[in-house]
C-alpha cells in the first residue's frame, strides 16, 4: 500500500446539550478529521479524539496538527506499507507520545487496508460479534431530579449500562437517590481522576451500591495509588487515563491497579496497540469495555469495530449520532437498537463519509502530497 495523499480537516460540531465532567463542561467538539488517499485513489478516514485544551491528558488539537504535519504524515508518505501495524510498532515508534495523533493516521491507514481486502475493519481486526452492547454516558447535570430524568429516557431507548460522572461533592448522594429510583440497573460512576486518596471514606461508601466499576477515581498518571484503592474496595476499579501502552496495561494488571479497563483507540495510539492490550486481558481474564470522546461518526465507526472483539464484554461509550448531534458527517448515521448496534458488514468502517457535510463543518483544512 502506498499513500500518497493526506487531507488534514479542523472540524466544529456544536453538542445538542452541554457535556460536563470534573474537567468542564464542553458545549462543541472541534476535532480533526484525517483522510488519507492510497495511490490507487482509495481514501481511508478516522479523527483526532484530541481536545482543544490538555485537560484529558497532553494533547490538543493544535499539537496533534503539529505532529501530524511536520513528523508522521512525511513518514507515511515516504513509505511502503504492507500492513497497518507497521505504524505502532516500526515507522512512528521512535516519537514518544503522541498517541493521539499517531491514532488518528493509523486509523486512517486501518480504513484504507480493509477496503482494498473487500472486508469489513471489524474482521480485518479479529472481531466476530455480529452485533455490540452499548451503553450511554451522563454528564454531570444542574440537579439530581434532572440526572433521574435523563436516565429514564435512556432507559427506555433501551441503552444497557448507564454511566454517571462524578466529583467530589457530587458523589455519594447522587448514587444514592438514583439507586433508590432504579436498584438494579448496570450503573457505572466515572471520576476522571477527580479524587486522591484522601477522598478514600467517599469512595468505599459507593462500595454499598452494587456498581459495575468505578471509571479512574485517582490521579490519570497514577497505577500505585489504585493498586491500593482497589485493595480497599470491593467495587471493581476500571482504569482510563492512566492506560496509554500495552506496557501500562500490563503493569497495572500485575500490580491490582484494576479489575477492568477501558481501551479508547486515541488514548493508547490506535487499533493496532488497542488489539494488543485486548489479547493480554483475554488472556488474564480482565474485561474490556471501549470509551468514547464525543466523536463525531467516523470515530465511533473505529469504535464499532474494536469493540466487535472477543473480550470486549462489557457495554461501551458508543452511544448514537443524534445524541449528540443534530447531524452526523457519515451516512447513514451511526443508530442503536435497544441497546446494540450492528457491526458493519461493508468494507472499511461501514459508513460513508459525507464530503457535503464535512464542507459544512470545516474550518481550516489542507492537503499533503506525496
Amino acid at each position: 500500500m502506498k499513500i500518497k495523499q493526506v487531507i488534514l480537516r479542523h472540524l466544529k460540531l456544536d453538542l445538542l446539550t452541554p457535556f460536563t465532567t470534573s474537567f468542564g463542561t464542553e458545549y462543541d467538539r472541534d476535532f480533526i478529521l484525517v483522510e488519507a488517499i492510497s495511490s490507487d485513489g482509495v481514501s481511508g478516514w478516522a479523527e483526532s479524539v484530541a481536545m482543544l485544551d490538555p485537560l484529558y491528558n497532553e494533547e490538543t488539537l493544535k499539537t496533534n496538527w503539529h505532529i501530524l504535519e511536520d513528523y508522521l504524515i512525511p513518514i507515511l508518505l515516504k513509505n511502503e506499507i504492507r500492513h497497518p501495524d507497521e505504524l505502532s510498532e516500526k515507522l512512528f515508534s521512535h516519537i514518544r507520545g503522541n498517541y493521539m495523533a499517531k491514532a488518528a493516521l493509523e486509523g486512517a491507514v486501518w480504513d484504507i487496508y480493509a477496503k482494498e481486502q473487500n472486508a469489513s475493519l471489524s474482521s480485518m481486526l479479529g472481531g466476530t460479534k455480529k452485533s455490540i452492547d452499548v451503553g450511554v454516558s451522563i454528564g454531570i447535570k444542574d440537579s439530581i431530579d434532572e440526572t433521574l430524568t435523563i436516565i429514564e429516557s435512556r432507559l427506555t431507548e433501551g441503552y444497557k449500562r448507564i454511566k454517571l460522572k462524578i466529583r467530589p461533592g457530587w458523589d455519594v448522594e447522587l448514587i444514592n437517590k438514583v439507586r433508590k429510583v432504579y436498584p438494579e440497573i448496570p450503573l457505572m460512576a466515572d471520576a476522571n481522576s477527580a479524587y486522591s486518596l484522601q477522598d478514600i471514606d467517599s469512595l468505599i461508601a459507593l462500595d454499598d451500591y452494587n456498581l459495575m466499576m468505578i471509571e479512574q477515581p485517582l490521579a490519570y498518571n497514577d497505577i500505585i495509588d489504585h493498586a491500593e484503592l482497589q485493595a480497599r474496595l470491593k467495587t471493581p476499579i476500571c482504569l482510563d487515563e492512566s492506560i496509554h501502552s500495552l506496557d501500562d496495561a500490563r503493569k497495572a494488571l500485575k500490580l491490582g491497579s484494576c479489575k477492568i479497563i477501558n481501551i479508547k483507540i486515541g488514548r493508547v495510539g490506535g487499533l493496532t496497540p488497542s488489539r494488543k492490550i485486548h489479547d493480554l486481558c483475554l488472556e488474564q481474564g480482565i474485561p474490556l469495555w471501549c470509551g468514547g470522546m464525543l466523536e463525531s461518526g467516523i470515530g465511533r465507526a473505529h469504535n464499532i469495530a474494536i469493540t466487535s472483539l472477543k473480550n470486549f464484554t462489557l457495554p461501551g461509550d458508543t452511544a448514537a449520532s443524534s445524541l449528540y448531534w443534530s447531524e452526523d458527517i457519515i451516512e447513514p448515521e451511526v443508530t442503536v437498537d435497544y441497546g446494540t448496534i450492528n457491526v458493519p458488514t461493508t468494507p472499511g468502517i461501514g459508513y460513508n463519509a459525507s464530503l457535503k457535510k464535512i464542507s459544512k463543518y470545516t474550518k481550516y483544512a489542507q492537503t499533503y502530497r506525496f
